[in-house]
C-alpha cells in the first residue's frame, strides 16, 4: 500500500503506453513504456520534441501511474518497463524515477532505463536491471563527455548496451572512433540505429550505406533499425 505522502505528489508524465521495444538489442520485446514529461539536452533531430517542456505541475499521481502501468501491462502480465522521456536523469525527474523503479521492483518488474548518455545517475543505475545509454552523434549537435563512457564501462559492464543515431558519414566516423578510444577489446554491446527522421520516406540508401561502413569496418557494431519507424511510420507516437 502506499504511503498517504507519496501519492500526494502528482509526477510529471508525458504518456503511459504498451509497445514492443522499437530498437536496442531487445527490439521485438513487449514491454510498457513510462514518458516521463522535460529535457533540456535539444537534440535537433528529436522525434518526441513534445517531452521537452517542464510543466509547472505534475499530471499523474503515484498510485495512478501504477495502475497506469498495471493495466497497459495486460493486469501485469508484461512485466516489462522502460523508463523514457524526455529526459528522466534530468535532476527535476530523478526523485520521482527513484520511487517508480522502487516500487516496480519490489512488484518483480524488470526495467530497463533510457539515459540520454549526458549524465550517470548512480543511484537509479543500480537500481534499474538495465541501462540504454546514447551516444550523441555529430547531427544531434550534442556535446559528448568521453569520461562518462568510459565510467561507464567501469562501473557498470553487462549492465548496459551504448546506441548511436547515425544520419552521416561523418555521425558513422564519431561513433566508431569514441569505440575504438573507450571499448577497443570490443567486449560491450554498441549500436547504430540509421537515422529515420519525421516525414521521411523510409531512408534505404541510409541503411544500405550504415551497414556497409560497418561490415569494411569489421563489423564493430549491431546495425539494428528502428522496428516501430518501419511497422508505422516515423512520425506515428506510443507504438
Amino acid at each position: 500500500m502506499l504511503c498517504k505522502g507519496m501519492d500526494s505528489q502528482r509526477l510529471a508524465i508525458n504518456s503511459i503506453y504498451r509497445a514492443t521495444e522499437g530498437e536496442g538489442l531487445f527490439v521485438g520485446t513487449p514491454q510498457v513504456f513510462v514518458r516521463f514529461q522535460g529535457c533540456a539536452i535539444g537534440c535537433v533531430n528529436c522525434d518526441s520534441k513534445d517531452t521537452w517542456g517542464f510543466p509547472l505541475e505534475g499530471t499523474l499521481s503515484f498510485s495512478e501511474l501504477m495502475d497506469s502501468i498495471h493495466k497497459e501491462g495486460r493486469e501485469g502480465k508484461i512485466k516489462r518497463v522502460s523508463i523514457t522521456g524526455g529526459d528522466p536523469l534530468h535532476p527535476k525527474n530523478v526523485p520521482d524515477v527513484l520511487k517508480l523503479a522502487g516500487a516496480l521492483r519490489e512488484k518483480g518488474y524488470w526495467i530497463n532505463i533510457e539515459a540520454a548518455g549526458t549524465r550517470i545517475v548512480p543511484e537509479v543505475f543500480d537500481l534499474v536491471n538495465y541501462i540504454s545509454f546514447d551516444l550523441k552523434t555529430p547531427s544531434t549537435h550534442v556535446r559528448v563527455r568521453e569520461s562518462l563512457f568510459e565510467k561507464l564501462i567501469e562501473q557498470y559492464p553487462g549492465k548496459f548496451q551504448i546506441k548511436a543515431v547515425v544520419e552521416s558519414l561523418e555521425d558513422f566516423a564519431f561513433a566508431h572512433q569514441m569505440k575504438r578510444s573507450i571499448d577497443p577489446e570490443g567486449v560491450h554491446p554498441w549500436i547504430l540505429t540509421p537515422c529515420y527522421n519525421n516525414g521521411e520516406e523510409f531512408p534505404m540508401k541510409r541503411f544500405q550505406e550504415v551497414v556497409s561502413l560497418n561490415e569494411r569496418e569489421g563489423g564493430p557494431f549491431r546495425v539494428i533499425g528502428q522496428q516501430h519507424k518501419w511497422m508505422f511510420g516515423p512520425d506515428k507516437q506510443q507504438v
